[in-house]
C-alpha cells in the first residue's frame, strides 16, 4: 500500500517527464497550466502515464472534466460557474478543494484548481477505492 507521500513522488516523477520541466519546480500547490505549462495536449499524456505508473484506469473527463463547462448554461453564466455547476464540479471532483474557486467562480480561474496535490489526492483516493492504498 502506498503512502501519499509516495504517490506524491510518482505523480511529481510523472508531471516531470510529461511535461519536461525540472523536479525543483514542482510543488503541492503547483497549477498544471500556470506554473507548469501544460497544454489541453498534455493532459491526455499525463493521463496515460499516470495509468501505466499506477495500474489503474482513469475515465475520460474524471480526473479532468472539462465537459462541465461545454455548452450547458445551467452550469455556467456570464463567464461564471453557477450554484448548479459548483455542485456537479463537486459531485464529479470529490477530491478537489473547491473552497477558494467557489468565492470567485470564473471560468477562467478553474485551471487553477489543477495542482499536483489534486493529482495527488485524486491518486490516493482511486488506489484506495482499488484497494491498492
Amino acid at each position: 500500500m502506498a503512502t501519499k507521500g509516495e504517490i506524491y513522488s510518482k505523480v511529481s516523477a510523472t508531471l516531470v517527464e510529461a511535461l519536461n520541466v525540472d523536479e525543483g519546480v514542482i510543488q503541492p500547490t503547483s497549477t498544471l497550466q500556470g506554473d507548469l505549462g501544460a497544454e489541453s495536449i498534455d493532459f491526455l499524456d499525463i493521463v496515460f502515464r499516470l495509468e501505466r505508473e499506477f495500474g489503474i484506469k482513469i475515465p475520460r473527463n474524471e480526473l479532468f472534466p472539462e465537459a462541465v463547462f461545454q455548452g450547458d448554461p445551467e452550469f455556467v453564466q456570464n463567464g461564471k460557474v453557477t450554484v448548479k455547476g459548483l455542485e456537479e464540479l463537486k459531485e464529479k471532483m470529490p477530491f478537489a478543494d473547491l473552497s477558494d474557486f467557489e468565492k470567485n467562480p470564473e471560468v477562467t480561474d478553474f485551471s487553477n484548481l489543477f495542482t499536483v496535490d489534486l493529482i495527488t489526492r485524486y491518486i490516493e483516493g482511486k488506489l484506495r477505492a482499488e484497494g491498492k492504498a
